[in-house]
Order: structure tokens, then C-alpha cells, then sequence
């Protein structure tokens, strides 16, 4: 037996949270089934945890999403006479006063005694409970306290806001010792309050990417490698995002990807940036960046065999998501106008080329060729050569203008 809770449990809470690096996410998943059949109200109450999708662990692990059955087992657990299943059914609003009646303590103020003498004696998973009872107002129900309980409002915002800001200490703690998530919230209580009882410091935020990096967790390492690339400072960037990815966070592999391609922090390496953007086609946050990048890298055969289907099929995908996103309008106009991985489409090429809104000698070019020889739209030589000339030295571009002079009347642009 665990100091806090059965050893299967806390071995699970070790590898689900507090050492979420360590790769045995899956293991402990298991061991939580069967402790979970085997009546232990504490791993059902982490199990239903982990079928509550990446707002409430990590993504890393790969757990199946399933509200259904974590209502199930969060009921469960609270059945089995778990206390922290009972705060985390209350928190998840599943604690409805049928279930409350099925648990086996007197009161939730009993539960939340229990869950607090933890929180007090260390315990990680604990002191975010307990942080979060303070910081979503759960401590109402506990207290069983209303308004109708003092004198005057004032009164009554005076003990809210004693209570709330209990939530920070917990926060802090839990943090410090395992606990992601309480970051998370820390993050949301400085940069928004609490209604008009706690006032927002979001300067206490800052900070809080990189000591949640120094404390190991992946996805802070990811989240402070982007901070650092964004601020320019790009060997240290690659060292987070470095480590990050190899801890398995995917949402480190977009910056990770162009610090390879680009020579930020580490050699240049083409290879290593489409290895990236590849893995980081699984990632929540950067799935159209990576598959931009991805298809760019396909479409110059840079790092990758040169593949204008794949580079077709991860621009496309890319601007169908996203289509105010005009990264990749280049490549797919020029896709278009070749007909490379798809069908020759004139009209689509110039729909493409025309977002682009960046100097780009390739893109000035080819838009100027479609309009000058009337392909995809009407023909309108002048602002053809318009385009072409934009091109500057680009060679086709000076070889397409050679078509066209200036009338010696009216000096306007036709066909040679």
C-alpha cells in the first residue's frame, strides 16, 4: 500500500502526471482497469481522468477519449467510497444529489477533510483538487454557504474572495511537485481573476513556460521553446523544443522543424525539418503549419524526395482547413498552373497566385504569364507584364517579356 493511495494508483499518478515523461502512460492506463474492476474508487476515479481527453492529461499518452465512460466511472468511483472521486464528480458536475447520497461519507465537507489532509501532507494530485475546489467556487456547495448566509453583500464578496485566492497557494504547490495542470490554471487566475473579486496580474504569469519547462514537463519545454524562438533567442529555443520532442510532446515539432530547416540553433538540416513536420502532423495546435511546411519541403525536393502528388495533397489539405491562410498559395498556384500532382487548372492558379501578397519572383512570373496569354481569365497584357516586370531578374520572366512591346501611339502593352 502507497502512502497515499493503493500502489497501483500511485504508481499511475507517477507515470500519468507527476513523471508524465517516462513512456508507461499505457501501462498504468491498464493497471487502473483492473484496480478499477477490483473495487479501488481511487483508480476509477484517475481512470475516468484519463478518458476525459488532453484538457486533463497529457496528449502524449494517446488515451482514448470517452465522456461517456468517464461519467461512468467517476459515478463508480464515488459508489466505491473514493473521496477524491467524490471532489473530481463534484468539480465535473456529475455529483448530483442522488449520486452524492451513494457515497460513504456523512458529508462533502468530510470528503473535502480527507482530500485536504493529503493535499496538506504533499500529495500532488490532491493539493490541484483541492486548488480547483477554491478557484471554481466549489467550496459553496461544501460549506453549503449562499448568500442568504450573511449579512450584505459585502459580507458575502469578503468571503468569496478569502476563499478564492486560497486556490494560489494550492496551485504553487501542486505545480512544484507534479502537477501540470495547476500551471494551467495558475495561468488563467493571473491573466483573467476571478469575476470582479480577484483583480488580474498578469506580469505573475510570465514566467510560468519556463518554470514549468525546468520542472520537466513537456509540454511547458514545448510551450517556452516557442516563446524563446519567437523572442529570437534560438539556441536555447532548440534545446526545450530538443528535449520536449524527445519526451514525446508532437506540438514541439513545428518550431523544432524550422529550427532545422533553417539553421536556428542547430545546422541546417532539411531532412531532420521534414522528419519533424511529419510527426508534427499529429499535433493539436500546429497540424496546418507542419503540413505547409511538409508539402513546401515535397515541392522542392529538400530533405525529401521531390513528390508534387504528396505536396499537393499537404498544401491542399493545409488551406482547406484554414482557408484565410495564404502560406501556401504559391505552391499550390504553381501546382495548378503545371498541372504538378494535380489536374491543370488555369483558373485555380491564378485564384492562388493572386493571394499571394509577398515579394515573390515566382509567383509574380507565373501570375504574369496567365494574364498575359488570357490562361485561367481574361487576357490583359498590361497587367501581365506588370507582373513580369515585378519579377525582376527572375529568367523566365525576362524571356516572357520579350513577347510584348509598348504601342508607338498611346504607349500601351500588346503582342509582338
Amino acid at each position: 500500500m502507497g502512502r497515499f493511495f493503493s500502489d497501483t494508483v500511485e504508481i499511475a499518478l507517477r507515470n500519468i502526471y507527476y513523471q508524465m515523461w517516462t513512456g508507461q502512460g499505457q501501462q498504468a492506463f491498464q493497471s487502473l482497469e483492473h484496480a478499477s474492476e477490483a473495487g479501488d474508487g481511487d483508480a476509477s476515479c484517475l481512470l475516468a481522468r484519463c478518458y476525459c481527453g488532453s484538457q486533463y492529461v497529457w496528449r502524449g499518452h494517446h488515451f482514448p477519449e470517452n465522456d461517456r465512460m468517464a461519467s461512468q466511472l467517476l459515478h463508480r468511483s464515488v459508489e466505491q467510497g473514493s473521496a477524491i472521486g467524490v471532489m473530481t464528480a463534484l468539480r465535473s458536475g456529475e455529483l448530483s444529489p442522488a449520486l452524492q447520497n451513494k457515497m460513504s461519507f456523512g458529508s462533502l465537507q468530510e470528503a473535502f477533510d480527507l482530500v485536504l489532509d493529503m493535499a496538506r501532507a504533499g500529495e500532488p494530485f490532491c493539493q490541484y483538487i483541492i486548488g480547483n475546489a477554491y478557484f471554481w467556487w466549489d467550496f459553496l456547495r461544501i460549506q453549503k454557504k449562499s448568500r442568504q448566509d450573511f449579512s450584505s453583500q459585502d459580507a458575502f464578496q469578503s468571503y468569496l474572495r478569502e476563499n478564492i485566492s486560497k486556490c494560489e497557494e494550492w496551485f504553487w504547490k501542486s505545480f512544484r511537485n507534479g502537477m501540470y495542470l495547476s500551471g494551467i490554471n495558475l495561468n488563467y487566475y493571473y491573466q483573467n481573476g476571478n469575476e470582479n473579486l480577484i483583480l488580474p496580474h498578469p506580469e505573475k504569469a510570465a514566467d510560468l513556460n519556463r518554470i514549468g519547462a525546468e520542472y520537466g514537463y513537456p509540454n511547458y519545454q514545448s510551450d517556452y521553446g516557442a516563446e524563446l524562438w519567437t523572442a529570437e533567442r534560438y539556441d536555447e529555443s532548440f534545446r526545450w523544443l530538443k528535449e520536449a520532442a524527445g519526451h514525446g510532446e508532437v506540438e514541439a515539432c513545428f518550431y523544432l522543424g524550422m529550427a532545422y530547416e533553417y539553421g536556428h540553433g542547430v545546422e541546417a538540416n532539411a531532412a531532420k525539418a521534414a522528419e519533424c513536420y511529419t510527426i508534427g502532423l499529429d499535433s493539436k495546435g500546429y497540424q496546418i503549419g507542419c503540413s505547409n511546411r511538409l508539402g513546401a519541403l515535397y515541392f522542392l525536393g529538400s530533405g525529401v524526395p521531390q513528390d508534387y502528388a504528396k505536396a499537393f495533397q499537404l498544401l491542399r489539405w493545409a488551406y482547406d482547413r484554414v482557408p484565410t491562410n495564404n502560406w501556401g498559395a504559391y505552391y499550390l498556384g504553381a501546382c495548378y498552373a503545371y498541372g504538378y500532382g494535380t489536374q491543370q487548372d488555369y483558373t485555380l492558379a491564378r485564384k492562388f497566385l493572386e493571394m499571394v501578397n509577398w515579394n515573390s519572383r515566382d509567383a509574380f512570373y507565373l501570375l504574369g504569364y496567365l494574364y498575359a496569354r488570357g490562361l485561367g481569365g481574361p487576357e490583359d497584357i498590361p497587367k501581365g507584364v506588370e507582373y513580369l516586370q515585378k519579377a525582376g531578374d527572375h529568367a523566365d520572366a525576362r524571356k516572357e517579356l520579350k513577347n510584348y512591346k509598348k504601342t508607338f501611339f498611346g504607349g500601351k502593352w500588346v503582342r509582338r
